[in-house]
């Protein structure tokens, strides 16, 4: 089924969001207790230690292209809560927690998608199954950085 922009913006899924790719709709994974483990602790320690700095959200549609809606797991804007409903700029950080059953294709789609949207995107992958070592996984328009793991 394709939609227009404006069909998209509004319209209610009863289970849970959708992101929207050039008049599609695309389902995402969710609902796993590890992913949601992961998702809480890492926007609530954003939201504690970057308080003053940044807005951490979960599952907030941002818009990266005018017809391309994602829904990161995690989004940070610079500054305070955004006054609209969708984020239209460029956030600072997008965190994506990976689930068994995403694909390859598709995260890579996503990773140009947020790479493109802004000048200095950081996108974060983050394995609820991965040593606190390696998360979270940078991925940038430059070269890659460490990240402070999260407990």
């Amino acid at each position: 089924m394709r939609l227009s922009v404006e069909e998209y913006l509004r319209t209610s899924f009863s289970d849970a969001d959708r992101e929207y790719v050039d008049g599609r709709i695309v389902e995402r994974n969710l609902g796993e207790v590890d992913h949601s483990e992961l998702q809480t602790a890492v926007a609530h320690y954003l939201r504690t230690h970057y308080k003053k700095q940044v807005w951490a959200g979960v599952e907030v549609r941002v818009q990266v292209k005018k017809t391309r809606f994602r829904i990161p797991d995690i989004t940070v804007v610079a500054g305070s809560k955004p006054a609209e409903r969708i984020i239209r700029t460029p956030p600072v950080v997008a965190v994506e927690v990976l689930s068994p059953d995403d694909r390859a294709g598709d995260l890579e789609e996503k990773i140009n998608d947020y790479l493109k949207v802004a000048a200095r995107p950081r996108t974060a992958f983050c394995t609820p199954k991965a040593p606190a070592s390696r998360c979270p996984y940078p991925k940038s328009s430059s070269e890659p950085r460490n990240l402070p793991a999260v407990d």
